[in-house]
């Protein structure tokens, strides 16, 4: 058995006979002498071999990516590399066999490989011999130590709940298991351990925790996979500060473990106040330029687009890009206009100020008046560029904030030796579906309602807000979690609000309302994307360099060429035929 790994050894190991297992990096031929740079998990370590030693012949012959194993002895290296961990000794060969040899590699097993994703998703498992997907892999076990670590001295219990559940409605569409015993049914996998999380609340188990699988039928994007893995937890008896304390003191053990940083305390908004500054309920604070609320300022205007917009109840806001304005060109504001049209904005309005005078697609339609109270509202100062949109707030304010991270990114704004934390509490308890033409649990149908909202549960829906929250790092949504419906008269008033009868209700939820009669204690809990929290530590901003095998955006993988057909008598089984 290998029993050391390369960077075990350094400078104070010299004359020490060693015996070294890994796989060929490189290999050069230097008059007469062979170096080959052998690489294990642990990093590189040179290799010399002479050119009157017994293994010289098949040294000249490994290809890289050989596997090989060697005796010989360390040396203090002449030409000393700082780069590497081992870069002040190297081994003089004594023998060496050839455990496995290698084709040619289709891409180069460097960190900064040129080879395409995709080629790299095919051959995955030559892409995690790669510095950096394996360090990624390796940092995700550390962290995952870290949890397990820091729950269990806290009494947190460690509980593997069920993939093969019962589907259940509201919520991402799920994957589904046909049943070979039971023809015409199906299995569903988990979205997430929700129900059974809560169920061993109702046991007892009172503070639970799981490094838990979840899958998703979605679409995906590159913060995004089908199946990921959640930090599941669980508490009863709490209220929300216990469970944000947990996480605030977990999250400070991460980042000071991992990443040498102490955090502060985390920054706390509620849904509405985020939306209102920053447009987007996951804002990235490392930058200011929040929204800002111009309507008051056209009350009275002459302009008919303002004018029709705030008699229907609509709002302007406006961006502020300092000392931009001779950034963007009209070419450029055009784009940008036709990104807030994705977000269903009719039109970006711009100004620029220059030269105390305020210029741009609206200026002359504006009276003195307006464009002085905008020049006083907005601080303007010279070279300042306005970017106004005007519709109803549910379009304005997520137009701005996509807008706002796009010009943050583009500007070079971010601040990225930044990790700013930020609570966002109170969001709504339901939202309303076109597609259903219903209002739909915003969170999910478990979530608790504000105590003072209550009485609003059937009666002002749009107005209704609950104990749920999330936890946002530098933009994104790394946890969501909630203070759960104990009581089964509240449960199924949330059921009737958002259409379930009692019938579909004891359908779909009928064991877990059972579980409600026989005691279930006041819980609540979180469920951190550990990819999501990967990818920051890492710094990468693709989900796809910290999973192991993942999935391309069509939800494949090109290495196993899964999804895939099925031979007809495994379908004959399951009483499936292919429409």
């Amino acid at each position: 058995m290998k029993t050391h790994m390369n960077t075990d050894f350094n400078i104070k190991n010299v004359n020490e006979e060693v015996t070294l297992y890994g796989w060929v990096q490189k290999k050069r031929d230097l008059g007469g002498l062979t170096f080959i740079d052998l690489r294990d998990r642990s990093g590189i370590i040179q290799l010399v071999v002479r050119p009157d030693d017994k293994c010289h012949e098949l040294a000249a012959t490994l290809k890289s990516e050989a596997v090989i194993k060697v005796v010989g002895t360390i040396s203090e290296r002449e030409s000393k590399n700082s780069k590497i961990p081992t870069g002040e000794i190297e081994v003089l060969v004594k023998d060496m066999e050839l455990i496995n040899n290698s084709i040619d590699i289709p891409f180069e097993i460097s960190k900064d490989t040129t080879a395409l994703e995709d080629t790299r998703l095919k051959y995955r498992y030559l892409d995690i011999r790669r510095e950096n997907i394996k360090d990624n892999l390796i940092l995700r076990h550390r962290v995952t130590m870290i949890v397990r670590n820091f729950l269990s001295k806290l009494g947190f219990i460690e509980v593997e709940t069920p993939i093969l559940c019962k589907s259940t409605p509201e919520g991402a569409r799920d994957y589904l298991v046909p049943s070979r015993i039971s023809n015409g049914k199906f299995y569903a996998l988990p979205q997430s351990p929700q129900i059974y999380k809560q169920l061993l609340m109702i046991g007892g188990m009172e503070k639970y925790f799981q490094i838990a699988r979840c899958f998703r039928d979605e679409d995906l994007r590159a913060d995004r996979q089908p199946e990921f893995t959640q930090i599941d937890i669980e508490m009863s008896f709490i209220e929300e500060e216990d469970i944000w304390n947990v996480v605030e003191e977990m999250m400070k053990e991460i980042f000071k473990e991992i990443k040498g940083v102490n955090l502060d305390k985390f920054v706390r908004l509620t849904y509405n106040e985020c939306m209102r500054r920053f447009g987007s309920d996951k804002p990235d604070t490392r930058f200011a330029m929040e929204l800002q609320d111009i309507t008051d300022i056209f009350a009275n205007t002459t302009f008919e687009i303002f004018k029709n917009i705030i008699s229907d109840n609509g709002i302007i806001n406006c961006l502020v890009v300092k000392n931009a304005s001779d950034k963007y060109s009209r070419k450029d504001l055009d784009k940008l206009n036709d990104f807030v049209k994705i977000y269903k904005a009719k039109a970006l309005s711009f100004l620029k100020y220059n030269a105390n005078e305020l210029t741009g697609s609206i200026a002359k339609v504006l009276s003195s008046e307006e464009k002085n109270d905008l020049i006083e509202k907005l601080s303007l100062e010279e070279n300042d560029l306005v970017l106004i949109v005007a519709d109803q707030a549910k379009i304005v304010r997520p137009a701005l904030g996509a807008l706002r991270s796009k010009l943050g990114h583009e500007l070079n704004l971010i601040d990225t030796s930044k990790y700013n934390f930020l609570w966002v509490t109170e969001f709504p308890m339901f939202e309303f579906s076109e597609e259903e033409n219903r209002y739909v649990a915003a969170h999910h149908p478990f979530t608790s309602p504000r105590v003072e909202d209550v009485d609003k549960l059937l009666t002002d829906k749009a107005n209704c807000y609950s104990r749920a929250y999330d936890l946002v790092l530098n933009g994104y949504e790394l946890l969501s979690g909630s203070i759960r419906i104990h009581d089964s008269i509240m449960q199924k008033k949330v059921f009737e609000a958002i259409g379930l009868t009692d019938e579909e209700a004891k359908m779909k939820f009928g064991f877990f309302l059972d579980a409600f009669k026989y005691g279930a204690p006041p819980h609540g809990g979180v469920g951190i994307g550990l990819e999501r929290l990967i990818m920051i530590l890492a710094d990468t901003e693709n989900i796809r360099d910290v999973v192991a095998f993942p999935k391309t955006a069509s939800a494949s993988c090109l290495m196993t060429e899964a999804p895939n057909i099925v031979d007809e008598k495994q379908l004959n089984e399951l009483g499936i035929k292919i429409k």
